[in-house]
């Protein structure tokens, strides 16, 4: 990869692109061997790559068990193929570089930049060994909590156990390996009344959807937050409500049959995990419609940028809010926390939401009319594909090839990013001098 962005004259974006698509196609192969499943025959393509693409893509949608379908070689690729998902191509390579003490160039630092949502080159290098050692002490500290309840309940196999779900939990990709032959697809419900996993897991969906510049903001000003970039404080601030407000909605009318502290560890899980991580704790396909769509509109909205998670963004939505009110009001600009958006800023936000929701609003269609399945089933699936989040009604596995080419591509937009593919498909225009005729339209 080093050298490919050394040498190439490919756009960054493109490199990006390629990068996971390389990936995906690698851990395909892998997968497709014998030895990488449980009953030792070869997999078939499509089982292959849908799972190396929700996996390189830290979605979470599968069509074979986890535990029961792959072996312990299959498992161990895609943990791998999360983990390079879920910091990204670019931080892979970079991660290389550094380990051989080759010095980075200046493009490798741009794109550093871009993958991270630095806000300059200058410091990258550093934020990149700053991201490493979070991410494996975090993790690595996620899977110590979990041993003590995994290790009592699997032996020795609930250490490779705590250290898979860490893993993709951090990287919030939703792969678990608790699955029994006879009890497929279960996810954590079987932790649902557990305050060390459930409490852990949310933990870490926190920490890696966050973003990076964030946890480097908190890390260089501790609690000093008036001293937080404007981008950090919008990112708190919308997480935190993101996670409260959805939890007391699933609190009184999703879990109330619920004893209460079940109840509560249920609907702050449902709540952080619908933020592209994946995990459930029940039955999605038992929750009501209202609870469905608002599941549907936190998996759209994502993690933040920068982060191991997929979606529209947080920032992205706080910027149409901002923008939002700036109208209403009658405002000439759109601020957040004393601080104007540029309108470049405001008509990328409104480009990715448009092209999220249309391909999530179209594929949903193209599946339903496909498979005869009900649109509401198809619109959930849709948005937990483009999230890159991995929850489930249950009808992934079900579905024909033309449908899970549908997700797969849904997958891969949500984690390259909206800007990435639009970018990489089209030509860098200069700014011109000249404008086009001006004239009034009247919208409303």
């Amino acid at each position: 990869m080093s050298s490919i962005v050394t040498r190439s004259k490919l756009s960054s974006f493109r490199i990006v692109i390629l990068g996971f698509a390389g990936i995906i196609l690698l851990g395909t192969l892998l997968l497709m061997l014998p030895f990488a499943s449980r009953n030792g025959q070869p997999s078939s393509f499509s089982d292959a790559i849908f799972t190396a693409t929700s996996a390189t893509c830290v979605t979470g949608l599968i069509v074979k068990d986890t535990a029961t379908s792959w072996s312990a070689f299959g498992q161990a690729v895609i943990l791998m193929m999360i983990q390079v998902g879920g910091l990204g191509v670019v931080m892979a390579a970079a991660s290389f570089s550094l380990l051989s003490g080759r010095r980075i160039s200046l493009r490798e630092r741009s794109m550093m930049q871009e993958t991270f949502a630095a806000p300059r080159v200058e410091g990258v290098v550093r934020m990149a060994i700053f991201i490493l050692r979070v991410t494996f002490a975090v993790e690595f500290v996620g899977a110590l909590i979990m041993m003590p309840v995994l290790c009592s309940q699997f032996g020795l196999h609930g250490v490779w156990m705590s250290v898979f779900v860490s893993i993709s939990a951090f990287c919030n990709a939703g792969f678990d390996i608790m699955g029994r032959l006879d009890y497929l697809f279960p996810s954590l419900s079987a932790y649902a009344t557990n305050p060390v996993i459930s409490i852990a897991i949310e933990m870490l969906i926190v920490c890696g959807g966050i973003g990076f510049v964030t946890w480097n903001d908190i890390s260089k000003n501790k609690l000093r937050i008036k001293r937080y970039s404007m981008q950090s404080k919008v990112i708190l601030s919308v997480s935190a409500i993101l996670i409260v407000l959805p939890a007391i909605f699933f609190f009184f009318f999703e879990y109330s049959n619920l004893p209460l502290l079940e109840r509560l560890l249920a609907s702050f899980f449902q709540s952080v995990t619908t933020r592209t991580a994946g995990f459930n704790v029940e039955d999605m396909s038992k929750m009501s419609e209202p609870g469905q769509a608002l599941t549907i509109l936190l998996m759209l909205t994502g993690g933040s940028p920068g982060s191991t998670a997929g979606g529209i963004k947080t920032t992205t939505l706080a910027v149409l809010i901002a923008n939002f009110f700036a109208v209403s009001f009658r405002k000439e600009d759109a601020n957040l926390f004393g601080r104007r958006i540029e309108d470049d800023i405001i008509k990328q936000a409104s480009t990715i939401f448009i092209m999220y929701i249309g391909l999530t609003l179209l594929g949903a269609v193209i599946i339903c009319l496909v498979e005869g399945l009900p649109y509401m089933s198809c619109l959930f699936e849709c948005a937990s594909a483009i999230g890159t989040v991995g929850l489930s009604l249950g009808i992934t596995p079900t579905l024909s090839a033309a449908s899970r080419i549908i997700l797969m591509m849904l997958m891969f937009l949500g984690r390259v990013g909206g800007l990435t593919v639009i970018y990489a498909a089209t030509k860098d225009m200069r700014r011109s001098l000249s404008k086009l005729p001006h004239e009034h339209i009247t919208v409303g």
